[in-house]
């Protein structure tokens, strides 16, 4: 898994599908959508730390001190030509520029500053004879998301973390955490920090107010599990949280005074993903997660909809049955699809 472009929880709100019964379906139908898109532009779109070797002298034609990248490129951490003899030869960052300066990133090409004495050569044989070892990808473009609340200050090698604030961080989202990129493959409850409700609930769907003791940091946009109902915060005053009941295909009840309140901001993550070294990170430390350009999102979305409702459907036209049938169609989502390759298709695919 990894690399997503939309969310669990985003697709789950848009199809209107509740209940955990189905979060296996949809996670395995992002990740083949999300992988279809990269096919679809021939690029991708959360970046990945990784050495890229190429040809030189190149087999097509190009001037001397151009090196044409069949990948988008974000940054340059080392650059070496003879990479693969023994004594491989590292170009200084002073000596070659990443190109068009003007539009990038990404880039397409490395070129030789034409006043430096730096120059491509081969090795023992053409091949591989270049290393760019770099940051790759359309866009690094991320948005905070709070930050960790424990878990990862003493050990790298986790697969368990508590966030600070869960409205921010969907299943399928890569976050950067200083230097590190980690995978959210899952999101589960936990009490914290002993919060409670003060005042009793019934089952009652117009009822909507909980009332927390104490602090309690809960926040707009988070899901809360009382006993075995769900509840998804729309609004917080104070103490008082606003909540839609029986949230995700959970069962409306009744709840004691001094129910303990758990909340989804544990997560199950992949480490040191795209390249990337894990690390140990103190609680505290900044959390961002990488967004990829909302109509990439908006498409990855819409053809994961499109795929789970086809499945559901036994591949037929419709969905449902009896009253509740409803008839579908891809043509909005084909005419989404051209448009996206027609902006974000990367032309050249090798020049090496």
């Amino acid at each position: 898994m990894g690399n997503w472009y939309s969310t669990r929880e985003a697709i789950k709100r848009a199809g209107l599908i509740n209940g955990d019964s189905k979060n296996a379906i949809i996670d395995r139908i992002t990740e083949s959508q999300s992988r279809r898109i990269d096919l679809l532009t021939r690029r991708f779109f959360i970046p990945k730390t990784e050495t890229q070797l190429y040809r030189w002298p190149s087999e097509q034609r190009t001037r001397s001190h151009i090196l044409w990248l069949d990948q988008d490129l974000l940054a340059v951490t080392t650059l070496q030509t003879k990479a693969q003899d023994s004594s491989p030869t590292t170009i200084s960052s002073s000596d070659y520029f990443i190109e068009p300066n003007n539009a990038g990133p990404p880039y397409n090409r490395i070129e030789i500053d034409q006043s430096s004495s730096a120059a491509w050569e081969s090795g023992d044989t053409p091949q591989r004879s270049i290393s760019v070892l770099g940051s790759w990808g359309y866009g690094n473009d991320t948005r905070s998301a709070g930050t960790v609340a424990s878990g990862l200050a003493s050990d790298a090698t986790v697969t368990a973390m508590v966030c600070s604030n869960s409205s921010l961080i969907g299943v399928g989202d890569t976050l950067l955490i200083e230097s590190e990129q980690i995978f959210v493959a899952d999101k589960s409850n936990a009490a914290l920090d002993s919060i409670l409700i003060d005042g009793a609930l019934t089952a009652s769907q117009s009822e909507v107010t909980v009332t927390v003791d104490g602090s309690h940091g809960i926040v707009a946009g988070e899901m809360i599990l009382v006993d075995s109902e769900r509840m998804y915060v729309e609004a917080v005053a104070t103490n008082d949280l606003t909540v839609v009941r029986a949230y995700d295909g959970s069962v409306l009840a009744a709840h004691d005074n001094n129910t303990a309140i758990h909340i989804y901001r544990s997560l199950t993550i992949e480490r040191g993903v795209n390249g990337t070294t894990s690390a140990t990170h103190a609680n505290a430390t900044a959390i961002s997660v990488y967004e990829p350009p909302y109509d990439i999102a908006n498409l990855c979305l819409g053809e994961v909809l499109a795929a789970y409702s086809q499945e559901q459907s036994h591949w037929g036209r419709s969905v449902g049955t009896g009253e509740g049938a409803r008839e579908f169609s891809t043509r909005a989502l084909a005419a989404q699809r051209a448009e996206i390759i027609s902006q974000y298709r990367r032309l050249r695919e090798a020049a090496v």
